[in-house]
């Protein structure tokens, strides 16, 4: 089971989350590339420190929202939104390069990843910025969402997540942050309810209900608190019930 976790996401004086100590813990990063959260030293330094724990890089894409970290819908158009997610993906690829690393997917974030969950229109402008640029990039999505399926169409490769410190709703979807509950802090649950996910391929939803997700990734978010503890104690928990954390590129990817 790969491991992922949103990082570089500080700004300028602005810390957030601990980047270097997160590494040592997951096989996939999710680097922030400037327009949620991030800036080049910051995209360059997180880079690096995957790089030196062998961790596979990705690209944090998002709406252009730095003062709403990305959580706010924007109603941009089709030709503008696949314009920005090239621009990030490139300006990583960048960073990556001189870290001596490589960006191997792309991960949406934020109000962006929820929107082309259902949001035709931009989930093919997302795809159709991947499409141009290298076909052979991944994008992880949410099951049994529009842009798995637009981007199986289009011949990426869509790659199912499932979130650790996440609550969900009945239908799949995440539990909306504004809601008490939707973020779940306490290590020892994380830690269960992703061993189940691994192992069952279920979750327990908001209201007590049990639904599927059948992942390949799972998310530990770097912003939750204490999010270090919570990595350490998944991967742990992982590793006690036979579960290999590696990237779902494969070993040494």
């Amino acid at each position: 089971m790969d491991l992922n976790s949103d990082v570089g996401e500080s700004f300028g004086s602005w810390t957030m989350g601990d980047d270097v100590a997160i590494m040592r813990v997951v096989s996939s990063a999710n680097v922030a590339c400037g327009f949620h959260a991030g800036d080049p030293v910051t995209a360059r330094a997180t880079c690096e420190a995957a790089a030196r724990e062998g961790v596979t890089v990705g690209a944090h894409v998002a709406y252009r929202d730095l003062a709403g970290f990305g959580r706010r819908f924007m109603d941009v158009s089709p030709a503008e939104l696949t314009n920005d997610v090239l621009y990030q993906i490139g300006a990583l690829q960048a960073m990556a390069a001189a870290a001596g690393t490589t960006v191997r997917y792309v991960k949406p974030h934020g109000a962006l990843y929820n929107t082309i969950a259902h949001h035709r229109e931009q989930a093919r402008a997302v795809v159709e910025a991947i499409r141009t640029l290298d076909d052979s990039l991944p994008i992880l999505v949410l099951p049994n969402s529009v842009i798995q399926r637009e981007a199986r169409e289009a011949g990426l490769r869509p790659v199912v997540e499932a979130f650790a410190d996440r609550a969900y709703n009945a239908d799949g979807s995440l539990v909306s942050r504004r809601l008490e509950g939707s973020v779940i802090e306490d290590p020892d649950a994380v830690a269960a309810r992703v061993v189940r996910m691994a192992t069952d391929s279920t979750v327990e939803t908001i209201d007590g209900q049990t639904i599927a997700v059948d992942a390949e990734s799972i998310c530990v978010h770097g912003d939750t608190p204490g999010a270090v503890a919570i990595a350490t104690a998944v991967r742990e928990a992982l590793e006690d019930a036979g579960v290999n954390v590696t990237s779902f590129l494969g070993a040494g990817a």
